[in-house]
């Protein structure tokens, strides 16, 4: 770990922020309480950000300089060089937040150990944004000292405390802790939303704040840690529940208009221990030992194709060759594996039903679904048939096993255009499904079990399973999930399709399928 910690404070831009903060210390006379937010800005950040991501060397370049341009701050009244260095460091957290987003982006909604660090490196921005207020003396509507404090609580409590869940979250996770992590990912912003506009939405912001502050503290306390890094770890939360006390204490004496904690007693208490005992504290633990983050990037094959395209004049007769690469046929009636393999030979009506609380996005979404010619669903919930044609795609174009689109419309509009494949892993074969949008395309990765005689389709599932967006080189997991289940009854298949939106349901769809008469 000591190897770890030497190789931390060998970087040139832990060297740089040293070196700047000890000029500071030594040359330049000046309230202790500007150096909480100088401290993260020369040396927390920095040695966080580094151990997180992998800076090229432009990108560390321009940290550097903001770096510099913090410590000319002190040294210089010239209005022209104060909004350069100003500028010079909000660019430095705009390249800090580029990588919470570009992490974001190959990864998508999925992983709540990492949404967190994300979430704390993209907070940087607002530090950054309110230390230019500060110095360029913007009317934000409060007080010079209440704008500084600020620009120090999206350093700490948002860029600091967010990642340090995260990096806690990689080593165990559970329900409760995703909880506190979607409480402490939101404080920073409720809490400023509250000071703002209402002391309700304060003291009830910085209730749950507490609440998650003290529930990760007691996880931490019986998390399995190296010796040292742990005390290290346990010494910052300890930190955290004495000061975040003074947080809950000032939101309550605003809105009772008492005075148990005003600004002063939160800069000589909350802001010195936050500063001395969590910024230090963290920021040496996690340069002594980082733990490795469980997320894989996604390896299934994507379809290449995006926008409206051609297939090959080879029609196709099926959605799939065989249902037994995916199930035991033995295990599912006839008729469903009939429906797969021959799909043309089978006609399709469907009800389409809208959640109430979806159905106005539902409306104005009609408008450009018709242009796209893509998820293209009515409006009404009218039994309606459903036409459908299978092509086959050329899979150099495609990029994936055996592609074949199937084109459904409703009177001549198109509906829906899914190209269909498949791929494998060690233990499942999932159905691949590819619908192009303009510029990108959206992939259903389906995974099929049977029970009681019904096949079960969906992306709720493990692996691969999931819905996701592909968007040049990046592949996002989108919150999106969908259930499908297709039985036999007399004779003739019914099946249902509902899709959920982070865990709501939106969207839900009756089929009547049924064989064609000659």
């Amino acid at each position: 770990m000591l190897v770890n910690l030497r190789h931390v404070l060998s970087r040139p831009l832990t060297i740089i922020g040293l070196v700047c903060m000890a000029w500071l210390l030594l040359f330049n006379e000046t309230t202790s309480m500007y150096y909480y937010l100088t401290l993260a800005q020369l040396i927390f950040v920095p040695v966080m950000l580094e151990q997180i991501v992998l800076l090229k060397n432009w990108q560390r370049s321009i940290i550097a300089i903001g770096q510099f341009a913090v410590t000319i701050l002190y040294f210089t009244q010239n209005d022209f060089l104060i909004l350069l260095c100003v500028l010079t460091y909000l660019l430095s957290t705009l390249i800090v937040a580029f990588h919470g987003i570009n992490r974001f982006l190959r990864r998508g909604f999925v992983n709540t150990a990492e949404m967190m660090i994300d979430i704390g490196l993209i907070y940087i921005v607002m530090g950054g944004l309110w230390f230019l207020a500060f110095h360029l003396q913007l009317n934000t509507g409060f007080s010079p000292i209440i704008t500084w404090l600020t620009a120090i609580h999206f350093h700490y409590s948002a860029f600091l405390l967010c990642i340090t869940v995260g990096l806690i979250g990689r080593l165990h996770m559970t329900r409760y802790f995703k909880f506190c992590c979607a409480v402490i990912a939101a404080g920073p912003m409720l809490v400023a939303v509250g000071i703002t506009f209402s002391r309700i939405v304060e003291i009830i912001s910085v209730s749950l704040y507490v609440l998650a502050i003290f529930s990760i503290s007691f996880f931490v306390m019986k998390c399995p840690l190296p010796r040292v890094q742990r005390d290290f770890i346990r010494l910052a939360f300890l930190t955290l529940c004495f000061t975040i006390i003074w947080s809950f204490l000032y939101a309550y004496s605003n809105i009772t208009g008492t005075k148990l904690v005003d600004i002063p007693d939160m800069l000589d208490f909350h802001g010195l221990l936050n500063c001395l005992g969590f910024g230090i504290s963290v920021v040496i633990a996690w340069s002594l030992l980082l733990p490795p983050s469980k997320h894989h990037d996604y390896a299934f094959p994507r379809s290449k194709i995006r926008g409206r395209f051609s297939p090959t004049n080879k029609r196709a007769s099926g959605l799939v060759d065989d249902m037994a690469s995916y199930v035991n046929k033995e295990e599912i009636p006839e008729l469903v594996s009939e429906f797969y393999e021959r799909t043309t030979q089978f006609e399709l009506k469907a009800s389409v039903q809208w959640a109430t609380w979806f159905k106005p996005f539902a409306f104005v979404y009609q408008f450009i679904s018709k242009k796209m010619g893509q998820l293209n669903l009515p409006f009404s919930s009218k039994m309606i048939v459903m036409d459908g044609e299978i092509w086959q795609v050329d899979p150099q174009n495609d990029g994936r096993e055996k592609p074949r689109v199937w084109h459904r419309s409703i009177n001549g509009d198109p509906v829906f255009n899914a190209i269909y494949s498949k791929h494998h892993d060690a233990s499942n074969t999932y159905m691949n499904i590819a619908l192009p949008l303009p510029f990108s395309s959206m992939h259903g990765i389906l995974q099929l079990s049977v029970k009681d005689r019904a096949l079960y389709l969906t992306s709720d599932g493990k692996g691969d399973a999931g819905t996701y967006l592909a968007i040049s080189s990046y592949i996002f997991k989108l919150p999106l999930h969908e259930y499908f289940v297709i039985k036999e009854q007399q004779g003739i298949l019914t099946a249902t399709h509902h899709m959920k939106l982070f865990g709501m349901k939106f969207l839900h769809i009756n089929y009547c399928i049924q064989k064609k008469t000659s």
